[in-house]
């Protein structure tokens, strides 16, 4: 799908010589079916600075052994031959805030490996999250929820082409909910996911949900939402012959990017202003890298990135359990008057709280001498 971004985060290529075999995922099925086997499921804008967001291009991809990393285009930082191995577990909290329904729907996977069955091969650990926030009723997020997983373990190119095997799921899925003649294909959802292979972690994102990674205390944000009046989205709107009435895209839908909401995209195959491919951004772990935080606009319409990573933190340093952090933010959003629904995923990469950081004590500067101040002193006493 053409899609335009104003930010096109470097890719990494994977050389890892997987073999791809049978796996335990059933077809596609009806809304009812249960297509991603037995996972394990736990069972929301100031102003940003994406200028923070990281964009590393590594040379290689992870295997068992990791050490063969290699990271261009930052040249502060020598050859990656870190030793940190990501221990991956969430905790996830809802709440369908001041309206009548909820509409979320959301997915936790903390070991991939034990969801994929045998004959696929690809670094350890793995994990898989998502939220889906939907609008215009259940079908379009359930749908998602369901079948995403799926198709991208699925895809012939996954797992050592893994931005192809995204994409491709992430059309895969729209598609395929339209053609659910069960379900209404009238609804939509943002979907926003993170593939957690080794130190590898892969955010794919289509709406305004946000990834905002904690690095030591700092926040970093790895998605972007996709309003109809940002203007990489504007400029794809406009081009494709949609139009934004009062920043709704054709007057009708607050963002630029979704699955579902076939009455708005007309027919397959046709190009429409409402797109369903997602915007990919790859980082790789390291020991600075303390948790990932995903969430509904719900929750970023009342908090900064910054300080939902803060009270992240803080939170993790007092009892160091994710679901607590994600109960959290969604509480703290309610008391601060959030409109929508409220879906949080709060992903540790540790075992361990987060450490205290130690602030440097900041020397005091004088900008006169001690002999210029008793000269001054003597002045002002003969006036």
């Amino acid at each position: 799908m053409a899609a335009v971004s104003d930010c096109s985060p470097q890719t990494a290529t994977l050389t890892c010589g997987c073999i791809k075999g049978n796996n335990s995922f059933s077809s596609m099925e009806d809304q009812n079916g249960d297509t991603v086997g037995n996972l394990n499921q736990n069972i929301g804008k100031p102003p940003r600075d994406l200028s923070s967001s990281l964009h590393w291009n590594s040379s290689s991809w992870l295997t068992e052994a990791d050490s063969h990393i290699r990271i261009i285009g930052l040249t502060s930082l020598p050859e990656e031959k870190s030793e940190f191995r990501p221990v991956f577990r969430s905790g996830s909290y809802s709440d369908k805030g001041p309206k009548q329904y909820m509409e979320d729907e959301y997915i936790c996977v903390d070991n991939l490996g034990e969801n994929v069955g045998p004959g696929t091969n690809f670094p350890s650990p793995g994990a898989f999250y998502g939220v889906f926030d939907g609008h215009g009723g259940t079908d379009a997020a359930s749908f998602t929820k369901k079948n995403i997983l799926k198709l991208i373990i699925e895809d012939s190119h996954f797992p050592c082409g893994l931005k192809k095997a995204v994409k491709s799921a992430f059309a895969k899925a729209d598609h395929a909910f339209a053609d659910a003649k069960a379900l209404d294909s009238s609804s939509g959802t943002t979907a926003l996911t993170a593939l957690m292979l080794g130190r590898m972690t892969l955010i794919a994102n289509a709406g305004d949900s946000r990834a905002v990674l904690g690095k030591r205390g700092r926040a970093i944000e790895l998605s972007k939402d996709h309003k109809p009046n940002c203007t990489s989205e504007k400029l794809r709107i406009e081009k494709l012959g949609g139009v934004i009435y009062d920043g709704y895209l054709n007057g009708q839908l607050s963002v630029a990017r979704a699955l579902g909401d076939w009455h708005i995209k007309g027919s397959e195959g046709s190009k429409s202003p409402l797109s369903s491919e997602p915007e990919l951004e790859e980082i790789l772990l390291t020991e600075e890298d303390e948790f990932l935080i995903l969430g509904c606009d719900g929750l970023w319409d009342v908090m900064s990135s910054q300080c939902a990573v803060t009270m992240v933190r803080k939170e993790l340093m007092q009892h160091n359990d994710p679901e607590k952090c994600s109960k959290a933010l969604v509480k703290e959003a309610l008391q601060r008057n959030s409109c929508d629904n409220l879906t949080v995923v709060v992903i540790c990469f540790s075992q361990d709280p987060p450490p205290k950081i130690q602030i440097p004590r900041a020397h005091r500067r004088r900008s006169i001498s001690a002999e210029g101040l008793d000269l001054l002193k003597g002045f002002l006493n003969d006036i």
